[in-house]
């Protein structure tokens, strides 16, 4: 099973790209930039992973993101992820940046997004991994802040994909959002939304209905709605599940109790990503091994993940029929 996993094209479409910065690129980036860091060494900041909810994990996640400061530690941070992600099969990668998290600390804009295209344009010249950007909104933020910043990404939209929406959940419902949204919808970009993580079935209705996004981030909270899932599955909509982190926040106890195979089992586009994989314990391939042991998932469910995450892709619709094709041919090897 492990070599089957391996061995599956698939696409990750839930990916926060400051969320793959290792601690030893924390630490050479900081030995780079000669910036101080709260740490002594690569354990201790392993040890500081010990937390157990989404706001803890997000103190430690700003605090490391302060090592970056130049187009190359950008273009570092993705080429590391790249490297990762294509020996766990991966040939297309969704990824999302969080441009405030840089800007409110004087790192412009053009900064962040020519070291993230730099690597993007190498990853799919040297590894074969195609890439889109998704811009994620703070949502501890206000939404004239999201304006802001939808205002500095004008020179690159046309290679900006889609907008998303991440950052502490509870308390910050999706509608906050809404016209920021609809500003970004009107300039041609797709929608996503982390809604259903620690937030309420609520928070999702919100997402699709007063933000009217593309895609579901997590979602897992959804199956506490019976007619929330039906609407879900009769719409195609796509959630992008990730397991490790699911665990790593509590959001379930035990992998065992995941919720992945009933997503499959009531008709839901469930697809399976690694979120913030420096700091959650794995990959995408981790995830899929992980989850396909403690569920007892049979290829046929590995396989349609796999399928879910190229349908669920912002591609065209003539590159995920060649993506489902190469599925198909493994499966039948």
């Amino acid at each position: 099973m492990k070599d089957f996993i391996a061995s599956l094209p698939k696409a990750e479409l839930h990916l926060h790209i400051e969320g793959s910065l290792e601690p030893e690129l924390m630490f050479a980036l900081a030995e780079r930039n000669g910036i101080a860091i709260p740490y002594g060494s690569v354990e201790d900041v392993r040890a500081a992973y010990a937390f157990s909810n989404l706001q803890d994990f997000l103190d430690i996640y700003y605090a490391g993101a302060g090592v970056l400061q130049t187009e190359a530690d950008f273009r570092d941070l993705a080429m590391a992820y790249f490297e990762r992600a294509a020996a766990d099969g991966v040939v297309h990668a969704e990824i999302m940046f969080d441009p405030q998290t840089h800007t409110d600390r004087g790192i412009a804009f053009a900064t962040v997004i020519e070291g993230l295209l730099a690597a993007m344009a190498e990853a799919e010249a040297r590894l074969g991994i195609t890439s889109l950007l998704i811009m994620s909104f703070l949502r501890h933020l206000s939404e004239e802040a999201a304006f802001e910043t939808l205002t500095m990404a004008e020179p690159w939209l046309d290679r900006i994909t889609a907008v998303g929406l991440d950052s502490s959940e509870v308390g910050h419902p999706p509608s906050k959002f809404a016209r920021v949204f609809a500003a970004a919808r009107a300039k041609g970009l797709m929608l996503t939304a982390h809604a259903g993580e620690e937030g309420p079935p609520e928070y999702v209705y919100d997402a699709l209905d007063q933000l009217g996004v593309d895609r579901i981030d997590h979602g897992n909270r959804a199956l506490e709605d019976a007619a929330l899932v039906a609407r879900l599955a009769a719409e195609g909509m796509t959630l992008t599940v990730c397991p490790l982190s699911n665990l790593k926040l509590c959001v379930v106890d035990d992998l065992a109790a995941h919720p992945i195979d009933r997503m499959l089992a009531a008709g839901l586009k469930a697809t399976i990503n690694s979120d913030d994989p420096a700091y959650f314990g794995g990959y995408i391939a981790d995830n899929y091994r992980a989850v396909a042991s403690a569920r007892g998932l049979s290829r046929g469910d590995l396989v349609q993940l796999a399928k879910n995450s190229f349908t669920g892709s912002f591609l065209p619709a003539d590159a995920v029929a060649r993506h489902l094709a190469a599925i198909d041919a493994v499966a039948g090897a």
